[in-house]
């Protein structure tokens, strides 16, 4: 099966609006309109989300806003939070779930990425569900067990036409702002064992058709290794989607793929 190749980028907590407004029509006007060869979708600040849909709707851009982080209820005393009709109203389609900074910093646990990702294909959004393993459970050699048992607990519940709207990001959390990048190979090994979890959970054609993303520092310089990876259909990107040049050469990268 042929599965269109996904672009993230997750600009994490960078950006002021205005700064925001700047990024977002340097890449709108490096990649244009686009083709439909790659979905390339840009994760700012919560703050940022207006601003930067209202730059890309100006230029009829293909290019799509999901949030980093949302609330599984609707509404309610949760000070702080976002809900998915909020996001639904400003225009994102798309939404960062279980990112390895939200279960390390903020306590975010496998029930509540569970929740999340219900609420959100419930609602008709995007998940893009965050995996990965620490670098002490990859030295024990236990890394393919935790970040399998992730998925297992992300998907949970879900039947195989919900699970179908679900993205999976392998990010090795030893490789996030360190400096360090997994091997393709290892990358490959992993995006192969989430594809064989999940069609254990919901099926052959859910788990064809689900797209696994690197979430591992990539960058223009190692992005083709990894994109050219069978089981590996994009990129969760951090520090290179800060730089326009640098993500639309990585969008140009997955539209040769």
């Amino acid at each position: 099966m042929v599965r269109k190749p996904i672009i993230a980028g997750n600009w994490k907590m960078n950006m002021t609006p205005a700064e925001s407004v700047v990024l977002s029509q340097g890449i709108s006007n490096r990649y244009g309109r686009g083709g439909d060869e790659v979905d390339v979708v840009l994760f700012p600040p919560a703050i940022d989300l207006r601003s930067v849909i209202t730059v890309l709707d100006f230029d009829r851009s293909r290019v799509e806003v999901g949030a980093q982080n949302v609330h599984w209820e609707p509404s309610g005393a949760f000070t702080g939070e976002i809900s998915i009709p909020m996001l639904k109203d400003v225009g994102c389609t798309w939404c960062i779930v279980g990112h390895s900074e939200r279960r390390e910093m903020f306590g975010e646990t496998d029930v509540q990425v569970n929740r999340k990702v219900r609420a959100l294909v419930e609602a008709g959004m995007k998940p893009i569900v965050c995996v990965g393993e620490s670098l002490s459970v990859r030295e024990a050699e236990q890394a393919e067990s935790f970040v399998c048992d992730q998925v297992r607990a992300a998907l949970a519940g879900l039947e195989p036409e919900e699970a179908a709207a679900c993205c999976i990001a392998y990010e090795p959390i030893w490789a996030i702002g360190t400096g360090r990048t997994a091997t393709p190979e290892q990358a490959e090994a992993m995006a192969a064992a989430i594809r064989a979890t999940v069609r254990d959970l919901v099926g052959d054609k859910t788990a064809d058709g689900m797209r696994i993303l690197y979430g591992g520092s990539m960058k223009p310089a190692n992005a083709e290794a990894f994109l050219a990876c069978e089981d590996i259909d994009g990129g969760l990107i951090g520090g290179a989607a800060l730089d326009a040049e640098d993500f639309v050469d990585l969008v140009k990268t997955a539209m040769a793929r």
